[in-house]
């Protein structure tokens, strides 16, 4: 499922004295399969960008299209769009309501129309793809869980409605350093899978070492989009608005500036371990 923005405008309160232009001329297109970082200073209209995406606001002007079809269409199967696209927003785990794990999971597919066979079925599989062992957790309430695996039974009930696309609102923000690897492993897991990834994120060293590709947004408009090993290449433009890189990048950087021969477009640490191993064995 490819998605397309087509020159999309937003504006909060038009109108009125408080209206702010949120999105302006926005035009990218998202293939099947991708894995998207998207970046950003605070109030850029990252957040806006993806609301649009899953249908949950509508353009002022331009179009939202997934697979060609304009999902603001009044002939659109809503229905379609929400099995389609799943939406996981900042802490997911203070949405969970439900009595047991199970049926907090399951909660999202109520309106599909499956068995309840079909229902189970998806519910156990979505919870053992977040290391779940589904026996052992079905019947107890999601709010005796730590942090962490709160997050995960939220995304489970995602996942459940087997989306296209995943998308992601600093989904690891809150983490401790082994939550936050485990999480994104299993990300790029279901991209390597064929699903569609599209997230949000502050940190630079995560999407510089997952996403493949990085979409940054500047004070509303398209700033960059490109191969992530690219975009962040270009530390000084980056940094001079407000932009992180990994910090794998700035080492690179702070080297190169020493004399040593260390490439432009280093951005993860392996590739930089690599490089400081042959520096150290007198090998450039």
């Amino acid at each position: 499922m490819s998605i397309t923005l087509d020159s999309v405008f937003y504006t909060y309160a038009p109108g009125t004295p408080y209206a702010s232009a949120a999105l302006k001329n926005i035009s990218f297109t998202v293939e099947k399969g991708e894995f998207v970082g998207i970046m950003g200073k605070t109030g850029c209209g990252k957040s806006t960008l993806i609301q649009l995406i899953a249908g949950l606001l509508t353009p002022d002007s331009g179009a939202v299209l997934l697979d060609g079809k304009n999902i603001n269409d009044k002939n659109y199967d809503r229905n379609e769009l929400h099995r389609k696209v799943g939406v996981v927003f900042q802490h997911p785990e203070c949405q969970l309501f439900e009595t047991t794990v199970e049926r907090d999971v399951a909660f999202s597919l109520k309106h599909f129309g499956w068995s309840k066979e079909k229902v189970q079925s998806a519910v156990e599989r979505a919870l053992t793809m977040m290391g779940f062992d589904y026996e052992k957790v079905r019947e107890k309430s999601p709010l005796e869980f730590s942090g962490g695996e709160k997050r995960r039974i939220a995304i489970a009930g995602i996942l459940a409605a087997e989306p296209e696309v995943l998308i992601l609102d600093e989904p690891i923000a809150g983490l401790d350093p082994l939550g936050r690897e485990a999480f994104l492993v299993l990300v790029k897991r279901l991209n390597e899978a064929g699903m569609t990834i599209l997230m949000i994120s502050h940190n630079a060293d995560a999407l510089a070492e997952y996403a493949e590709r990085i979409v940054i947004l500047k004070d509303g408009m398209l700033f960059r989009d490109g191969v992530t090993r690219e975009v962040f290449s270009d530390m000084d433009e980056l940094q001079k608005n407000g932009i992180g890189v990994s910090e794998a990048r700035q080492c690179a950087a702070l080297l190169a500036e020493r004399g040593f021969d260390v490439a432009k477009d280093t951005i993860c640490y392996e590739d930089l371990l690599k490089q400081m191993i042959a520096i150290g064995r007198g090998q450039q």
